[in-house]
């Protein structure tokens, strides 16, 4: 007799489908909140769940910590871990509320002296982590050593996403103002940009409040991520850009990495072909075991692993945003 209060996920993708493929592998591989996150975006599931499973990672400091992002590993609250939090949180329409307030009180302590998130909290130090060219400094004490000085500046990737995603969702703290300036100034000035830093102005635009101004700097930007050639318009061609710091051999970043959804200010860089291509190569790229590849370099086993289910979910919901078939 089957179990009372049970409730079976009520849809199964078609068989031999990318979405049906890509279950197997993240029911083989992934953390309880990657299985969690993939079966409200594609199963149907609940979002309680996804907030349940999303508790574990969180701080009384009101941060998130414990390696919720896969290359920083460690206890401690980190900005990272928390602008991963938001992310997860806004995708299942929770990004609100008392939770929130306690992760802008976070922000608010571990702000740099412009206003801004530093990539990584010198309270990390000693954890592992991925290399400098990975992004994050390489842990070469151990977790005994005292903190080393931290940076004193602002993080355009970390803060970026977390201003526009706070914007997005209404959410008006005092932290706000003063890291809201930050990233105008660093988009409006970005010169010789990493792609990371383009897809970090991206999600700021994307969401920040006034339109016309998001839209100049957006045109401004798109105009750079063409003069400087930091997008492959050509898959078939791709070997002809450069690989950016920190990216494996053969690393390269297309349309669709900038334009996740076709609401986005950045798909106003690319032509219609261009965006075709670029959506056929990310839809070919899925592996053999259902996953997608990450794009940086892999330092170590787990972490990479656990990367590949994030980067699987989010390879299917831009897939899936452009209309293209998944199951």
């Amino acid at each position: 007799m089957a179990e009372t209060g049970a409730s079976p996920l009520p849809c199964t993708p078609p068989a031999r489908s990318p979405l049906f493929s890509a279950e197997q592998f993240v029911w083989l591989t992934a953390r309880v909140l990657e299985q969690r996150l993939f079966a409200y975006h594609f199963l149907r599931g609940d979002p309680d769940a996804v907030e349940t499973a999303l508790d574990a990672y969180r701080n009384e400091d009101g941060g998130y910590g414990h390696a919720l992002e896969p290359d920083l590993r460690g206890p401690v609250s980190q900005p990272p871990h928390t602008a991963h939090a938001l992310r997860v949180l806004d995708a299942v329409g929770r990004c609100g509320g008392q939770r929130v307030e306690r992760v802008c009180r976070y922000l608010t302590s571990v702000s740099t002296p412009d206003g801004a998130l530093p990539a990584v909290h010198p309270s990390g130090h000693g954890y592992p982590a991925a290399s400098a060219a990975g992004g994050f400094p390489t842990a070469t004490a151990t977790a005994t050593d005292p903190p080393a000085q931290g940076d004193s500046r602002g993080s355009l990737p970390t803060t970026g996403p977390v201003v526009g995603l706070l914007h997005r969702n209404e959410v008006w703290h005092a932290w706000l103002f003063r890291a809201t300036d930050f990233c105008w100034q660093a988009v409006e000035t970005l010169e010789e940009a990493h792609p990371g830093e383009v897809r970090a102005a991206v999600a700021f635009l994307d969401s920040v409040p006034d339109r016309p101004r998001a839209e100049a700097a957006a045109d401004r930007l798109g105009r750079l991520v063409r003069a400087r050639r930091l997008a492959a318009l050509d898959p078939d061609r791709a070997d002809a850009r450069p690989v950016a710091p920190g990216h494996a051999p053969g690393t390269r970043h297309f349309p669709h990495d900038f334009a996740r959804s076709p609401a986005s200010l950045a798909r106003a860089w690319f032509t219609d072909a261009e965006m075709a291509r670029s959506l056929d190569h990310l839809a070919a790229e899925q592996q053999e075991d259902g996953g997608w590849p990450i794009r940086r370099r892999p330092w170590a086993p787990v972490p990479a692993l656990e990367a590949r289910s994030l980067a699987t979910i989010e390879a299917l919901c831009t897939l899936r945003a452009y209309g293209r078939f998944v199951g």
